[in-house]
């Protein structure tokens, strides 16, 4: 992620923001916090922002973005952040790592102020490493700020989301998104790499716009190629694995997401439950069970995709259930 001092505000995020200032200044900043983010949407980004904010030197513009402390933040260098991620290529947040945070959090600031400890994504805790986390929690030593980011909330235990004040970062409105990244980047035709991976303009900033608007617009043409039955999963899928399959598969996920809310009807609540397996008269496309399977199946192999695998037999794998759900809802229409 780019250094969040270098990076304009997120409109998105001003409430949140203002909140959070607001808060700081009365010294009313709870002990942790979780940003539930929408993908790409700027979780990171705010977390960093949260560290800056407590660790700026010039506390009544605060953060300013420019002081010696807001720039090591930026860098992730300040000796009063921890900041935890995944390693290497694991999949999981481990236990070790975060006994290291609690240890670190229970030293005495450097700067006499908050220690601040940051965990993204949060979602990637495994079981151990949770339990550890929580002791932390139920009893936070000294001036310290927990800060979980995480864009499924719902993995972490309800014992860590119970203690901790939520902070929700919605996706933005596609001007929105345009905006910032102009702002941000320069002009670029970033509309159509909007298009392929959605209102997801963190994940963009280091892209560029028309590479990405390319390989966006040639996933989504394959995915369509794919459910009609004019391509072969074999093929395809060893020409994903040898080309950006992680930016292919953020495109995966967003065309599996459009067409389970176009299938809902859009933005539109549903009005009943129906008990079968299938979406609703007129707009079936594939079981919806397979659709979120499948969605799961992309995320997890989007989570693993820097792990020793065979990337091109797992893209198979997704691509020949995609065109096997499909035929079963063709026959289920027939």
């Amino acid at each position: 992620m780019s250094q969040p001092a270098a990076l304009p505000t997120p409109r998105w995020t001003a409430t949140l923001t203002a909140a959070l200032s607001q808060a700081a200044s009365a010294d009313h900043l709870p002990h942790a916090l979780l940003i539930h983010e929408a993908p790409g949407a700027g979780g990171e980004w705010l977390a960093a922002w949260i560290a800056q904010l407590v660790l700026c030197q010039e506390r009544a513009r605060a953060p300013c973005g420019h002081c010696t402390a807001c720039r090591r933040v930026a860098a992730r260098q300040h000796p009063d952040l921890n900041w935890v991620s995944l390693v290497d290529e694991s999949r999981e947040i481990k236990i070790d790592q975060v006994r290291e945070l609690a240890a670190d959090l229970a030293l005495k600031s450097h700067g006499g102020g908050y220690k601040v400890g940051v965990i993204t994504p949060a979602d990637a805790l495994n079981r151990f490493a949770a339990n550890a986390l929580l002791k932390t929690l139920e009893e936070p030593p000294g001036t310290t700020l927990l800060v979980l980011v995480a864009t499924q909330p719902s993995r972490l235990p309800a014992t860590i989301r119970s203690r901790c004040q939520r902070l929700r970062i919605r996706a933005p409105q596609r001007a929105e998104s345009l905006s910032w990244l102009a702002a941000a980047r320069g002009a670029g035709d970033w509309n159509a790499a909007l298009d392929a991976l959605g209102e997801a303009p963190m994940l963009l900033i280091q892209g560029d716009a028309e590479e990405l608007a390319e390989i966006g617009a040639d996933s989504r043409r394959t995915l369509d190629a794919l459910v009609a039955g004019s391509a072969d999963p074999v093929t395809t899928a060893e020409r994903w694995a040898r080309a950006a399959p992680a930016l292919r598969l953020l495109c995966f996920e967003n065309w599996l997401t459009e067409r389970i809310r176009r299938a809902q009807g859009g933005e539109r609540q549903l009005t009943e439950v129906r008990s079968a397996p299938y979406l609703s008269a007129g707009n079936t496309f594939l079981n919806i069970r397979e659709l979120f399977g499948l969605m799961d199946g992309v995320r997890e192999m989007r989570a693993a995709i820097d792990a020793p695998l065979n990337k091109g037999l797992a893209l198979e794998v997704l691509f020949r259930r995609l065109t096997a759900a499909q035929a079963g809802a063709r026959e289920v229409q027939g």
